[in-house]
């Protein structure tokens, strides 16, 4: 971590904070997204050697944005999307809250996977909370990590490596070979950043951090994913909910552990995620700045 890195890495981060995906249309990701369907349209086979070759094409075209805009402010507002997400799961329990479920239900597709169409508040709640917490780290926190850590090329590989497991990362007939290289990838690249930004719930809810870490040595093996768990673990003992439980997906049941020990939660559950996922976001930016600030005063006192 340099200083002439993490004055626009910053600058970037604002940017999202202000204006969101305002001034990204159309959004890079979405671009890539579509080029990475078509790749996986050329590539695919039911095999994992076929996963792997998906995989270079997409770091490819992560290099390709590396080499065409090297802006770490740029790299950095492309790679997180804090504010969107906020914004999407306010608009989730602003209906939850009016009783509007039917609407709820279709409005939380944009954040989660999971089969919507039969979930009660409760449920949606709970949908609408994991996935601010899984994505505090996926689009917050490791975005902010790597660019920290690896400057404009670690911003935009995170992101398509991200990308890429969001696509074919699942454990179904089509891509359960396919799609174990990208998915085990995003495993590594956000193992550091969401422990990381558990022990940053730790300083940010003092007061709960016994159950904060508790709960997440307790709770997120459970959960299928090594990182996603952890993360959501931590967000349930802080906000002292109940998290976790059975989720649907294409009518196929999967246990995700109980993470917590809290009640379940509730529409009014979801502002203090929002509050507590935007606090995260900041001590990110605080704590990978801090050693910089410092060397640089040093500098300045001799």
């Amino acid at each position: 971590m340099v200083r002439r890195k993490w004055s626009p890495a910053i600058a970037g981060y604002l940017l999202d904070f202000f204006a969101g995906e305002a001034l990204l249309r159309p959004h890079p990701v979405a671009l890539a997204g579509t080029a990475l369907k078509r790749w996986e349209g050329r590539c695919y086979r039911d095999s994992s050697a076929a996963g792997v070759v998906y995989v270079l094409g997409g770091l490819a075209i992560a290099e390709s944005a590396t080499r065409s805009l090297p802006s770490l402010a740029g790299a950095t507002y492309v790679s997180v999307a804090h504010t969107m997400l906020l914004q999407e799961a306010r608009a989730v329990a602003k209906m939850l809250e009016s009783g509007d479920l039917q609407g709820a239900r279709s409005r939380v597709r944009s954040l989660v996977g999971r089969d919507t169409g039969s979930l009660g508040e409760e449920e949606l709640a709970r949908a609408v909370i994991e996935s601010v917490a899984e994505n505090t780290v996926d689009a917050v926190v490791a975005p902010l990590w790597w660019a920290a850590f690896a400057g404009v090329r670690g911003a935009y590989y995170y992101r398509m490596i991200n990308t890429m497991d969001s696509q074919v990362g699942f454990r179904n007939a089509r891509y359960s070979s396919f799609g174990a290289a990208a998915a085990r990838l995003d495993d590594g690249a956000n193992y550091l950043p969401a422990r990381f930004a558990a022990l940053l719930l730790l300083a940010l809810r003092p007061r709960r951090a016994a159950y904060v870490l508790g709960a997440i040595r307790r709770d997120a093996p459970s959960h299928p994913s090594p990182n996603a768990g952890v993360i959501e673990a931590g967000f349930a003992a802080a906000l002292g909910v109940s998290l976790g439980g059975e989720n649907r997906y294409g009518g196929l049941a999967e246990w995700r552990g109980v993470l917590g020990d809290g009640p379940a939660p509730l529409a009014g559950d979801i502002e203090a995620a929002c509050r507590l996922s935007r606090a995260l976001g900041f001590a990110t930016l605080a704590v990978l700045t801090l050693p910089t600030a410092m060397l640089s005063a040093r500098r300045a006192g001799r």
